[in-house]
């Protein structure tokens, strides 16, 4: 490695050519990638709703009803023309409402209360609209243009028009909120005015690289889009720290710049690729999931890693040697005190740590198992936004409902009227629009208008709508789900379909809580083998794994153990992402203390390690907090904001666990350590005594 870093630091001028190369490319690169907030589109090829889509959309030119339009305070003939208005509009592929059940020139009393019921009520009219998925967000904004404010519209495809439109806005909001606050919080842990200018625009340089590069997938998930380049600033910030620490540490030596640079690169590789590989296959786990969005992050992530890890190792030494003359001149006095004293408060502090980590643990992780999870798009917005009021309104006036497409092969009509009877008599189903309901199964097809036709009858199915009073998800949802696939098997063995947002929720359950255990087990075996190699040890990676997963169970339960529900996407992330993200502060201050126990006894060892560690973590630490915080607080999407609230919190709690716990279960754990480390070499103070005995009554002989 040593000629690799001579390398560098001799060709500075060709570095500095290659990166902006780079940047301008990929700055350019970055502004063509796609973005899909459609997590449906990331269910695994072969799923039940994933056929059925597929098929639904080959034999039939209209998708599912993927929206509702309430507009109030309107007649029935003024209701009509609206549904017009709404036909109108280009992307709209289909409105239905109460003409297409019942006749609206006789009497309404006349007719079933309740069906009359689930389209017009109290003056309010409900309106199901079908919304092509490639003109969402047009189709979305005109329907809004067209019923005002005052009026309301929910659904999928609004969800996924408006979370595209926010979140775009909101991760420009996070990335120009953060830096600033990223630079107070490095001018303040450093000592230079220049430092941290230099820190962030490394950073800054691998983020956009990064972006650019994101090209070669074509399309990239909300999520990660939204959380990628503030993932990347805050998890690879401290690499670069700890580099220009020990750049630093060989200057004071007196090392001229050059020799410097070399020494700190070779010094700080092992503890920086430690960290970077961890965190690398904390992401690379998520590559294991079946669930699509698991590995569209984790793809993207690791590759982010790595890129920042060649930043850190390649631009930021040329960067540092160009610009130290500069730093030194703008050096101020230390804002952040002498963390001697710390050291001395974990002393007294880091027993009690350990045995109130070590009664966590059990209950924490049984909590964090038991959470309430949600696992679609119905509940990402809350009722402080728009579509949150709309959605609620609309429910309270009508209830709640969805729509399931339920496609049988055609032909034979009598199968399909009884299969309807049995659909009729679950509570759940409020109505079904479907050839044998609508026009019955007597009269001949030639005598349908060709139009209403070719919505129920395709070459090779016959097609269902069933509108349904439940939640788009949850466990009743999903008997629902159940019981429609078993009555479909009935009639139509495994040659049934069935699509809609329950269905591809049922589906997406099924598939991700099986990714879960699988995931986790490989990420936490793979950051156990790294550390095993990198450290030589056996007992060091149980104490910082467990550490740091005791942590994340911590993070975890506190939703169950308050009541409240994870988004188990987030949930799911989260687990790798914290893992990979938190455990490099572990191994920067197990590192420091091996390094320091050559020279030191045990208590004085923990002392010196805070001192030349905290400032380190908390800098990082807080860095990634603040971005968590951001995501949190500024998001209006629900995932990215529970995603956000779940890796600031679980970042507080890892640093705690490092700072308190795990100096306790080095000390405690010294001896094993010593027996289980390859080449440990501890400072003894009795073996000390006795050679210094032996070395007296040797100059006295």
């Amino acid at each position: 490695m040593r000629k690799f870093y001579e390398m560098i630091v001799n060709h500075r001028k060709t570095v500095i050519v290659v990166f902006l190369v780079s940047i301008v490319i990929c700055a350019l690169c970055s502004t063509m990638v796609n973005v899909d907030y459609d997590m449906n589109d990331y269910l695994p090829d072969g799923t039940a709703s994933t056929v059925a889509l597929d098929t639904m959309n080959k034999e039939y030119d209209m998708s599912i009803p993927n929206a509702r339009v309430m507009v109030s305070d309107i007649s029935i003939s003024d209701a009509l023309k609206m549904k017009q208005k709404l036909s109108d509009i280009e992307g709209v592929e289909d409105v239905t409402w109460l003409d297409d059940v019942v006749d609206t020139d006789i009497p309404l009393e006349t007719e079933d209360k309740d069906t009359i019921e689930d389209y017009y009520k109290d003056g309010n009219a409900l309106f199901t609209v079908t919304i092509n998925e490639n003109s969402r967000i047009e189709t979305v904004n005109a329907i809004r243009a067209l019923i005002g404010d005052e009026n309301c519209m929910a659904g999928t495809a609004v969800n996924t028009a408006v979370a595209t439109q926010a979140t775009n806005k909101e991760v420009k909001k996070i990335i120009f909120i953060v830096i600033p606050i990223c630079l107070a919080v490095l001018f303040i842990t450093s000592n230079s005015w220049i430092e941290p200018i230099l820190l962030l625009g490394t950073i800054g340089v691998a983020i956009l690289i990064n972006k650019g590069s994101n090209l070669m997938f074509g399309t990239i998930s909300f999520v990660t889009n939204a959380a990628g380049g503030v993932l990347q600033l805050a998890v690879s910030m401290d690499y670069s720290i700890f580099l220009l620490h020990r750049f630093e540490e060989m200057r004071k030596e007196g090392q001229e710049s050059k020799e410097a640079m070399i020494n700190a690169l070779c010094k700080s590789t092992s503890s920086i690729l430690s960290s970077g590989l961890t965190t690398v296959i904390g992401f690379a786990a998520l590559i294991l999931m079946r669930f699509k969005i698991g590995p569209d992050m984790g793809i993207a992530m690791a590759k982010a890693i790595l890129i920042s890890l060649i930043t850190v190792f390649v631009l930021f030494p040329v960067l540092l040697l160009y610009f130290y003359p500069l730093i030194d001149k703008t050096r101020h006095k230390s804002l952040v005190p002498d963390f001697e004293k710390f050291g001395r408060v974990v002393i007294k502090l880091m027993i009690p740590a350990v045995l109130v980590f070590v009664i966590l643990i059990l209950p924490t992780n049984k909590g964090q198992q038991m959470n309430s999870f949600s696992y679609g798009s119905s509940k990402i917005f809350s009722t402080d936004t728009q579509i949150g009021r709309d959605t609620n309104k609309i429910e309270q006036t009508f209830g709640k409902s969805n729509n399931l497409v339920l496609m049988v092969p055609r032909g034979d009509l009598q199968k399909e009227t009884e299969l309807s009877d049995e659909l009729h008599q679950i509570p759940e189903v409020s109505s079904i629009l479907s050839y044998v309901d609508n026009a019955g199964a007597e009269v001949p097809m030639d005598y349908v208008d060709s139009d209403i036709l070719n919505k129920l009858i395709s070459k090779n199915y016959s097609r269902m709508v069933l509108t349904v009073d439940s939640d788009y998800e949850g466990e009743e949802t999903f008997k629902l789900v159940e019981k429609i696939r078993s009555l479909g098997k009935k009639y139509y063995g495994d040659e049934y379909l069935l699509a809609g947002e329950s269905a591809s929720t049922y589906d997406l359950m099924d598939t991700i809580t099986k990714d879960n255990q699988r995931v986790n087990a490989i990420a936490i075996g793979a950051v156990f083998l790294v550390l095993l190699i990198t450290m030589k040890s056996i007992s060091i990676p149980v104490i910082l794994v467990l550490a740091i997963e005791t942590a994340i169970w911590i993070n975890l339960s506190i939703p169950y153990f308050a009541g409240n529900f994870l988004f188990y996407i987030a949930y799911l992330i989260i687990s790798t992402v914290q893992l990979g993200a938190t455990v490099d502060y572990a191994i920067l201050l197990t590192s420091r203390y091996m390094e320091i126990r050559e020279t030191l006894p045990k208590k004085e060892t923990i002392i010196e390690t805070m001192r030349t560690t905290t400032v380190s973590i908390l800098t990082s630490a807080s860095i990634l907090t603040i971005a968590g915080v951001l995501l949190w607080k500024i998001s209006t999407h629900g995932v990215l904001s529970q995603l956000g609230h779940l890796l600031a919190r679980g970042t507080v709690l890892s640093t705690i666990i490092v700072l308190f716990v795990i100096p306790g279960m080095l000390y405690i754990c010294d001896t094993l350590i010593r027996k289980t480390t390859v080449g440990a070499k501890f400072y003894n103070e009795k073996e000390k005594i006795i050679k210094s005995k032996v070395k007296d009554i040797r100059e006295m002989s």
